[in-house]
C-alpha cells in the first residue's frame, strides 16, 4: 500500500479500533450516556466509512450498507432491543445479498456441510438459549448470513470466521434471556467477539474487492 493510501485510508481502521476499544473499557463508567452512545456506534460506523473509501461498485455499496445498518443497530439497541434487532436483521439480509453475489466457484463437501450446519444450527441453538420464537426468526437471518459468508469467494479465515464470531457474540446475548447462566462471560466477551468479527469481515471483503477495482 502506498504512503498516500496509508495516510488517507488506514486512519479509518485505526479510528474504528480506538473507538471500539474505548467503548469496551468505558461502557460501565460514568462518562456520560451520549459519549458511550457515540463510541458504540463509531466502532462499526467507521468501518462503513473505511469500506466506502476503499471500494467501488454495487458490491462495495452493499458492504457499506450492511455496516451502516449494523452501526445504527449498535446505538439503537441502547434504546430498544426490538428496533436494534430489526436493524441487525436488515444488515444480515444486505450481507447475504453480497455473499450470494460473490459465491465461490468450487466448494468441498465439508464446506457445504458447514454452511448447512450454520444455516440450520444457528436458529436452533438461538432458540434453545433464549426460548423466544422471535429470536429464532432473527437467528435464521444470522445463520444464513454466516453460511453464505462461508460459501463466498472472500477469504474464509477472515470473512467466514468473522461471521462465526458474530454468531457466537449473539449466542452470548441470547444466553442472558433463557435458563443458561454464563455468569460474567457475556459482559466480557460479547463486544470483543462482535467487533473482531466485523473487523475481519471488513478487511477481508475490502481486500478482495479492492484487488479487482483499485482505482478508488
Amino acid at each position: 500500500m502506498s504512503k498516500r493510501a496509508l495516510i488517507e485510508h488506514r486512519p479509518w481502521l485505526l479510528a474504528s479500533v480506538v473507538a471500539a476499544c474505548a467503548y469496551y473499557f468505558l461502557w460501565n463508567n460514568p462518562i456520560g450516556e451520549l459519549w458511550l452512545f457515540l463510541l458504540k456506534g463509531a466502532g462499526v460506523g467507521l468501518l462503513a466509512v473505511y469500506a466506502f473509501k476503499r471500494t467501488n461498485g454495487l458490491d462495495g455499496g452493499i458492504l457499506v450498507l450492511a455496516f451502516a445498518l449494523s452501526a445504527a443497530a449498535d446505538t439503537v439497541l441502547e434504546l430498544s432491543f426490538e428496533a436494534g434487532g430489526a436493524l441487525f436483521f436488515a444488515s444480515h439480509l444486505a450481507a447475504i445479498v453480497l455473499y450470494l453475489r460473490n459465491r465461490r466457484n468450487r466448494t468441498s463437501t465439508s464446506q457445504k456441510l458447514l454452511a448447512l450446519v450454520l444455516l440450520i444450527g444457528v436458529p436452533a441453538i438461538s432458540y434453545l438459549l433464549s426460548g423466544d420464537p422471535m429470536i429464532a426468526i432473527y437467528a435464521a437471518a444470522l445463520g444464513a448470513m454466516a453460511g453464505a459468508a462461508w460459501m463466498s469467494r472472500f477469504p474464509r479465515y477472515r470473512v467466514g470466521i468473522g461471521a462465526v464470531l458474530f454468531v457466537v457474540s449473539d449466542w452470548l446475548i441470547f444466553s442472558r434471556m433463557g435458563a443458561f447462566d454464563l455468569g460474567v462471560l457475556p459482559d466480557i466477551l460479547v463486544w470483543p467477539l462482535y467487533y473482531a468479527g466485523q473487523l475481519m469481515i471488513a478487511t477481508g471483503v475490502v481486500q478482495t474487492l479492492r484487488g479487482e477495482h483499485p482505482a478508488r
